[in-house]
């Protein structure tokens, strides 16, 4: 065995060891040197990691996967170890997890230099790293589901990363209680699900699930394989932001935006890629699969919905990233693995580029909200270059990207589910609205008050911004053309995303009146039908609902435990109390010092227990 593949489980830990690295400067050690040093460190070995990965895909390129297992703990009879899986598709998401990694570090070395804790904020990204590199290598489900714990962990502490504004505390307890949730139904799964299985692994759990006698087993347990695979599919949808636990994501936009940049790319994914890989179980429970479907459904139509009526310009993207993420859902229930697999690569590149390229916009300008900008195409070409780019490749636009994904995954349902074409047609055309929103919105019509003086970029973050345009061109050599009978469909997908377009265009672009200098409102802020943009820019009434169901519920659960506590509980045991008391109080007066009295009061008592004895 080659020594990169041996040893191909150091990649995650080159993140690991470069957030570790940098706790001498979070710990205040060195002071002299400033924050930059860390940096340094944790782009270096972000950098060995890339070449690393890089050196293992060549290496596994058109080979078979090879199965490395790694011993953890051994004591006695007990030994402990973690299944790797090293393949040519887990190559691919390390050098994707790497490269992304390190260009959004570099990217954050430009946004946040002037940032007083620039070396805390390194260590989460090596941290970060580090658990989605384990994730894509992994071939364990329990070593899988302790990473998803260490992403929810270091989810919670970059998006809490500014501490010391309440919004953000806020919104980094809100995405971590919304992720524990799907988590502990998933650590539930895993552990009912190591009861029946003799191996966690998923080349493993993948001949298990094959066999007659698994099959003829959840066939006479059908409520036990649905209850199951529903707490399987629970933590994917924690982590992935699938409806109902969605709303973390657009509150995680608070933290800085080189992490956002990694999370809407990449971290969103692991928990759609151990879905993938637990695909052949969740094949066992049809009803977990229509559960899938169904999800996905509703989270990519609903989150593009709600993406088109928002004014905050990191939320508006952060939507999308949902959406597109229930098209995944929808392929995994499908049973299109490999097409998931291709809608998380396009997704990644294409994300990440356009959360680069608006973090330059609002480390320009120093806003978030739509309603500041406009006139940014002149001022700032390249970053204007970047957006339309991913733009297009985001949607199904020939030839770019997520053209050929969506592509196929239109023909794959074409006969058997005509109904999910419609479902992709209608993400994409609104996509496209929401993009050419944002981008009439941010780049054109007239400057702004805040937008006048706005220089483009400095090198520092316009090298990384560059090399990922050049990244996001070459992404359609890694698909081939589909077959020629199904350009008919092709054209329909296209013509869906024209149609957003330039609806959006007539909207949108012209923000003044004819002859007039004065600016007019933008029309994110004045809507033609107001209530329907209200219902999508409050999320479709999501939260409201959550209150006066599951909150309501819970705080009204709450209150009656508490009053059973006060008054049943407490009660209780006072009342214990002042019985002992009182019959304490009371026995004292019998204590008269006459054995004769003690002597007739044992008697009548051996008289009482005779009695009953012989009653019985």
């Amino acid at each position: 065995m080659p020594w990169v593949v041996s040893y191909a489980w150091l990649i995650p830990f080159y993140g690991f060891s470069g957030a570790a690295l940098t706790l001498p400067w979070i710990f205040g050690v060195f002071r002299r040197t400033g924050q930059r040093p860390a940096a340094y460190l944790n782009q270096l070995m972000t950098l060995v990691g890339l070449v690393h990965s890089t050196w293992l895909l060549l290496t596994m390129w058109g080979q078979p996967s090879v199965e490395v297992v790694v011993p953890w703990f051994q004591v006695f009879d007990l030994n402990l170890t973690f299944a790797l899986d090293i393949s040519q598709s887990g190559a691919i998401a390390s050098v994707l997890v790497c490269g992304i990694s390190l260009v959004a570090q570099i990217y954050g070395l430009g946004s946040m230099e002037t940032d007083w804790s620039l070396g805390r904020f390194y260590a989460l990204m090596g941290f970060f790293e580090g658990a989605i590199g384990g994730i894509a290598l992994s071939d364990s489900l329990f070593l899988s589901y302790a990473l998803l714990e260490l992403l929810t962990l270091s989810t919670y502490l970059l998006v809490g990363f500014w501490y010391t504004q309440p919004l953000v505390v806020s919104a980094a307890r809100d995405a971590f209680w919304t992720k524990r949730v799907g988590d502990l139904f998933l650590l539930m799964g895993v552990v009912a699900l190591s009861t029946l299985s003799a191996s966690l692994n998923f080349s493993d759990l993948g001949q298990w699930a094959a066999t007659p006698e698994t099959q003829a087993y959840f066939a006479a347990h059908p409520w036990y394989g649905t209850l199951l695979g529903l707490a399987l599919i629970a933590g994917p949808v924690g982590k992935c932001a699938q409806f109902p636990l969605n709303l973390w994501l657009d509150e995680a936009m608070e933290g800085p935006n080189p992490a956002s940049i990694l999370r809407n790319s990449v971290v969103v994914g692991g928990g759609a890629y151990v879905l993938i890989k637990l695909q052949p179980v969740l094949a066992l429970f049809p009803v977990v699969d229509s559960a899938l479907v169904t999800l996905g459904t509703i989270t990519a139509l609903s989150a593009s919905l709600v993406a088109i009526a928002q004014i905050d310009l990191k939320r508006a993207l952060s939507h999308t990233t949902s959406a597109y993420l229930g098209l995944v859902f929808v392929a995994v229930g499908m049973g299109q693995s490999d097409l998931a697999l291709e809608m998380l690569f396009t997704h990644a590149v294409a994300k990440s580029l356009m959360f680069m390229s608006v973090g330059a916009v609002m480390m320009t300008i120093y806003t978030q909200d739509l309603t500041e900008m406009g006139g940014l195409a002149a001022k700032m070409p390249v970053t204007t270059l970047a957006f339309g780019l991913a733009s297009l490749s985001l949607t199904a636009m020939v030839p770019l990207g997520n053209f050929w994904t969506m592509a196929q995954m239109a023909d794959a349902y074409a006969l058997t589910a005509p109904l999910l074409v419609g479902v992709i047609l209608a993400v994409n055309g609104l996509t496209s609205f929401g993009l050419v929103r944002v981008f009439s919105l941010v780049f054109a019509g007239k400057p702004q008050p805040k937008t006048r003086r706005a220089p483009e970029v400095g090198w520092v973050v316009a090298l990384p911004l560059v090399s990922l345009v050049a990244v996001t061109l070459h992404v359609p050599l890694f698909f081939a053309a589909p077959p020629a009978q199904y350009w008919v469909l092709n054209g329909m997908l296209v013509g869906s995303g024209l149609i957003g377009s330039l609806t959006a265009g007539l909207i949108y672009l012209k923000q003044y009146d004819e002859g007039s200098t004065v600016p007019l409102p933008p029309r994110a802020v004045r809507p033609l039908w107001r209530s329907l943009q209200n219902l999508f820019a409050d999320d479709l009434y999501v939260q409201k609902l959550y209150r006066v169901t599951i909150v309501a519920l819970v705080a009204g659960g709450s209150r009656f435990m508490t009053w059973v506590d006060r008054y049943w509980v407490d009660g209780a045991v006072n009342s214990v109390g002042i019985l002992s008391v009182l019959s304490s109080q009371g026995l004292k007066y019998t204590v008269t010092g006459r054995s004769q009295q003690y002597v007739l009061t044992i008697l009548i008592g051996l008289l009482v227990v005779v009695l009953f004895a012989s009653l019985g």
